[in-house]
């Protein structure tokens, strides 16, 4: 490894926390911590750290948690730190260009996709959803742009189709805490050189919504399995199903699913058999294999069709 370095760390949720732990373990000197303010949480709306300020305070480390870094103060603060690099990790938070001119060698920053595809806010859900085959994790210099700079290093991985947010999540916590160490040394050395990003191929991960959510069972059996394996665990797809002798319905949230079909011909959304296989707009269909409603913890179709059966014939709603 390179000389020990004076770094700052920028993230706030778990997937950062292991690239921090990975560059603590390398040997350098932690100068600072930077992570969103707690926010309220739970019932109670405690007032709750990010992972990062948990995992950063639990370990002795000095944690900054500005609502910006737009202000004369705050970039004074940080460039008295005298910093060697920043690593970012999903911080959350703009960065002046004060703030990436500041340390020595510059901001470098884990993306969690493979430039230009997938800049921005939700690369992990986004890759998933649009029926992606492989992502990665980019190590970026940053500049002013939005996921723009140059890349160093990159660690690519499959998706497939057993693949969910929450596992690809934390495949790619793995890889991007395994190449940070090295990338960063790698760059202090001077034994890489950044790579600028190709102009073709841009797409842009925008931020989750509620929108997102709603299954449209008029899509292909495809579309609609990606959906449900990018929206789990967190948000979740959503449909809706009433149950016989009820008026209201009832929201169900789709954590896992396989394509399979044919439909038979049978209208979007119609439960096929009583293994919750459901018709898609193509003749495809889509087969739930884990849901929840609500009150409930996730659970196996078998599980939740033993105490609620959902009778074929029956038709789900977005």
């Amino acid at each position: 490894m390179t000389d020990r370095l004076r770094i700052a760390f920028m993230g706030s949720p778990q997937i950062a926390v292991d690239v921090l732990a990975a560059l603590v373990a390398a040997g350098h000197e932690i100068a600072g911590v930077y992570s969103q303010p707690p926010r309220p949480s739970g019932r109670g709306k405690k007032l709750t750290p990010t992972p990062v300020q948990a995992w950063a305070e639990a370990h002795g480390l000095k944690v900054r948690t500005p609502k910006s870094l737009k202000k004369a103060p705050e970039q004074e603060a940080f460039a008295a730190l005298g910093l060697d690099a920043a690593v970012v990790v999903a911080y959350g938070l703009i960065l002046p260009q004060a703030i990436l001119d500041a340390p020595r060698l510059g901001c470098l920053n884990m993306h969690a996709s493979i430039l230009p595809r997938w800049r921005g806010a939700a690369p992990i859900q986004r890759a998933i959803m649009a029926g992606d085959h492989e992502t990665g994790v980019d190590a970026m210099l940053m500049d002013a742009g939005l996921d723009t700079g140059p890349v160093l290093m990159s660690a690519r991985t499959p998706i497939t189709l057993a693949t969910t947010a929450g596992t690809l999540h934390d495949r790619l916590a793995e890889l991007a805490a395994d190449l940070a160490p090295v990338a960063l040394a790698r760059w202090a050395e001077g034994a890489i050189a950044p790579q600028a990003q190709p102009e073709d191929g841009i797409t842009y991960a925008h931020k989750l919504s509620a929108d997102d959510q709603p299954v449209d069972w008029s899509k292909p059996a495809a579309e609609v399995d990606c959906q449900i394996r990018g929206l789990a665990p967190f948000p979740g797809a959503i449909c809706h199903w009433t149950p016989d002798g009820e008026d209201t319905p009832v929201r169900l949230k789709l954590l896992m699913s396989e394509v399979a079909g044919p439909s038979g011909g049978a209208a979007p959304g119609t439960v096929l058999d009583d293994k919750l296989l459901v018709a898609c707009g193509d003749g495809g269909a889509v087969r739930i294999t884990t849901l929840q409603r609500p009150g409930k913890g996730p659970m196996t179709a078998n599980v939740f069709l033993n105490g609620t059966p959902i009778a074929p014939g029956t038709r789900l709603t977005s």
